[in-house]
């Protein structure tokens, strides 16, 4: 096993984002490290810009394919939950293709994934370039992804019903991998840890992680996975996911460090280069369909 990494060996690209590009931005939402309105009169300036709504982060100007919601029970959650599911523009009902499993962050829901844009950043990617695969995410509500002393689990949902619910769709729930923000994030990187090699790789934005948490207790369990970790050098988290990245045994595949904060209009510049990379370690030989 490797010592920890310097610093050095983890990217740090501070460019322009395409956002900036376009205007600048303030961002969209902390999500859990901003704990309510009593905390708000206390906030420097410069987390207050951060947390303000854009309305108009990136999305691709790409074609949606079949893109669906709906309910189903989960036995781990004991509850009914939103599943989505998305499936590249031009193939079909994606039978047969892998999955990237979507972990979503405390201010979100698969609800209002289809408005996030995400079925045209999976078609943008697979014309880009990339292994055609469906994004599935089902709710996992507030509780970090992680088990509760109540019996609500949403990390064993994911775990052991989501295969099966992607499988009984006509995916390939065994050939899958995972991405998440912010909350998502820290559930990704806890998925990883716990089952190592349940997800061919994994993606996390602006993990909402921080020192004493339990992925960097457990980071050991992650030598040898794909990683790819993307957080803006101006989000209040990016001193713990940069410390996290530095110390992991190894470093990660991907490591980006670049300009924004812990907003949509941050997450939507790095979307296209995650599921480019998730999508390398899915593998198939899924071709296109005539529609």
């Amino acid at each position: 096993m490797r010592g920890n990494v310097s610093p050095s060996d983890v990217e740090d690209r501070r460019y322009i984002s395409r956002r900036a590009l376009l205007g600048g931005s303030i961002g969209a939402v902390v999500g859990v490290t901003v704990a309510g309105a009593a905390v708000w009169p206390f906030l420097p300036g410069r987390i207050k810009a951060l947390v303000l709504p854009d309305p108009n982060p990136y999305i691709p100007d790409a074609a949606e394919g079949k893109v669906t919601l709906e309910t189903v029970y989960s036995q781990e959650r004991g509850a009914d939950v939103d599943l989505f599911t998305a499936v590249p523009h031009g193939y079909g009902d994606g039978e047969g293709l892998p999955v990237v499993i979507v972990l979503h962050g405390a201010t979100a829901t698969p609800a209002v994934y289809q408005e996030f844009g995400l079925p045209r950043f999976l078609t943008a990617a697979v014309e880009g370039g990339a292994e055609p695969f469906v994004l599935a995410g089902a709710a996992g509500g507030l509780l970090r992804w992680e088990p509760q002393p109540s019996g609500d689990n949403p990390q064993a949902m994911v775990l052991n019903e989501m295969p099966d619910w992607l499988n009984e769709r006509g995916f390939d729930g065994d050939r899958r991998a995972v991405w998440g923000w912010s909350m998502g994030g820290y559930g990704a990187l806890r998925l990883a840890e716990v089952e190592p090699g349940w997800g061919r790789a994994t993606a996390a934005f602006s993990p909402a992680i921080g020192p004493g948490d339990a992925v960097f207790a457990d980071m050991d369990a992650l030598t040898g996975q794909p990683l790819g970790l993307w957080c803006g050098t101006d989000d209040p988290l990016y001193d713990g996911v940069h410390e996290f990245a530095t110390t992991l045994p190894e470093p990660p595949e991907i490591a980006s460090f670049s300009e924004g904060g812990h907003t949509r209009v941050f997450w939507n510049d790095q979307t296209i280069e995650a599921l480019t990379f998730l999508g390398s370690y899915l593998g198939g030989t899924k071709q296109k369909s005539s529609e």
